[in-house]
């Protein structure tokens, strides 16, 4: 028998880079008056980009510019950031948070004692990483919600938290759940078959033969991807993004006026890159859902400039796949194109926005979904979690058919629920689907201010990189 002998890798290889040139994250408040500087040089690999964005979009902070360099082994990105209100980071605790976070793999994660100096988890809004996740996708329907959370409580099981969002006529959500009588993630092979099994038989109810669907239940594990990321792949796996076109105006005046979402793919073949310019409405976490797309579709960020002034969001990036190659094709030019505007335009809320908060119990969203069903309300976009003994959350509805809720529904709804509902608002831009074009108009908000006109990598990437790679400070201890 022929023995076939294979070399050994020692799996602590790949990090080898990384432990030897550990990353180097400098926290800069001097530079400018009205954002603060996070600077990071390191090893490059896979998705680390996607990583540092997401630090900082989970912490619920703004990045109004980045400028990236990642050609080789070696990254270096500039994230020009502010809090919600605008403000500088000031704050000596979440300055060490940033710090920590940006480097947890050489750190091995957030020290205990830090993260209770920021007196808060720092996770996506509403989602739990401790309890079985209930993964669907499907056909939206009006009422889908309502009846898979009707069952979960039937079946005893008691719902710690939910992101639900809709896009395209598909939606897609992931359920955090708990067991009701023993507490904590269900485990049992057994049980959670049975749950999967009777979701499946209500999903599968809303669908007709050959529409694409999913159920699945899965208990926690270390690692899991994060519940935003996650609903992107989701999404993008029931193919969400078919329908998906970019705004068909020519010209750059036409542009720098258009709100809608421009996306151009070129070739820059000197340097062996392709070139995707973007041009959308600015809103939080737009970088973040951009990168999503990019990374899990398996293409590598080498430069990027990203701005985003007043209304408007401009982003460039110079690209290839993972395995080298760019976009020769005028079908990865069109599917990358496609989606890139479907994770813009998932986060876009369209519809009337109620802030919920009431006291928790055993089978809330049960209740309140039902009522929303039976007020003829259709829910495009949820997420929902407790607070201690207070369940708090966001639902954006319309009508059954799309249309603008009407203030005598808001106020039945109101006695019914119970607790405090505020209504803030509908998202600006966003119009009730009318007859003549049977399709709701979305688009994402963004602060008030002037436009500004595009601009170019090449004058401005490396010039910002050139300053500011000498700058680079070591990790504040």
């Amino acid at each position: 028998m022929e023995i076939a002998y294979q070399p050994y890798i020692d799996p602590e290889f790949e990090s080898l880079i990384e432990r030897i040139y550990p990353p180097r994250v400098c926290i800069d408040n001097d530079s400018y008056q009205d954002c603060t500087l996070v600077k990071v040089d390191s090893a490059n690999k896979h998705g680390i980009l996607l990583e540092m964005v997401q630090v900082l979009t989970d912490l619920d902070l703004v990045i109004s510019k980045s400028y990236i360099s990642s050609d080789g082994v070696w990254f270096m990105d500039v994230f020009h950031v502010t809090d919600q209100l605008g403000i500088k980071i000031t704050d000596e605790s979440l300055i060490l948070y940033i710090q920590q976070a940006l480097c947890a793999s050489r750190k091995g994660g957030i020290s205990q004692e830090l993260q209770n100096c920021l007196k808060r988890e720092v996770r996506p809004r509403h989602v739990s990483m401790d309890h079985t996740a209930l993964e669907i996708t499907g056909t939206d329907r009006p009422g889908l919600l309502s009846e898979i959370s009707a069952v979960l409580t039937q079946l005893e099981c008691n719902v710690t938290a939910a992101v639900a969002w809709t896009h395209n006529a598909r939606a897609a959500s992931i359920i955090y759940v708990e067991d009701k009588l023993r507490g904590g993630p269900i485990t049992e092979p057994k049980r959670l078959a049975h749950v999967e099994e009777q979701l499946d038989t209500v999903v599968e109810a809303h669908h007709g033969r050959g529409e694409r669907r999913s159920v699945r239940l899965t208990t926690p594990v270390a690692g899991q991807a994060h519940t935003e990321r996650r609903l992107h792949q989701l999404m993008c796996a029931n193919m969400d993004y078919e329908p998906c076109r970019g705004c068909t105006g020519t010209g750059v005046a036409h542009r720098r006026d258009c709100t809608k979402i421009h996306v151009s793919i070129e070739s820059c073949k000197e340097k062996g890159y392709s070139v995707v310019n973007m041009r959308s409405r600015d809103r939080p976490k737009l970088l973040f859902d951009t990168l999503c797309a990019l990374t899990d579709m398996q293409y590598v960020v080498f430069h990027a400039a990203v701005s985003s002034t007043g209304t408007m969001a401009d982003q460039e990036y110079f690209i290839r796949h993972k395995d080298g190659f760019t976009l020769d094709t005028e079908s990865e030019r069109h599917e990358l194109t496609q989606c890139l505007i479907a994770a813009i335009e998932r986060r876009v809320s369209h519809g009337l926005r109620l802030d919920v908060c009431t006291h928790n119990r055993v089978g809330l969203l049960s209740d309140v979904t039902r009522v929303f069903r039976e007020n003829g309300l259709s829910i495009s976009r949820a997420e929902i979690g407790t607070e201690g003994n207070k369940a708090v959350g966001s639902f954006y509805v319309t009508d059954a058919s799309g249309d603008e809720v009407n203030s005598r529904t808001i106020e039945l709804v109101r006695k019914e629920i119970g607790g405090s509902i505020l209504v803030v608002n509908k998202s600006p831009g966003w119009t009730p689907r009318t007859p003549s074009t049977g399709n709701i108009r979305r688009s994402s908000s963004g602060r008030v201010g002037e436009d500004k006109p595009r601009f170019s990598l090449g004058s401005l990437l490396w010039s910002h990189l050139e300053r500011l790679s000498n700058n680079f400070g070591s990790i504040r201890s």
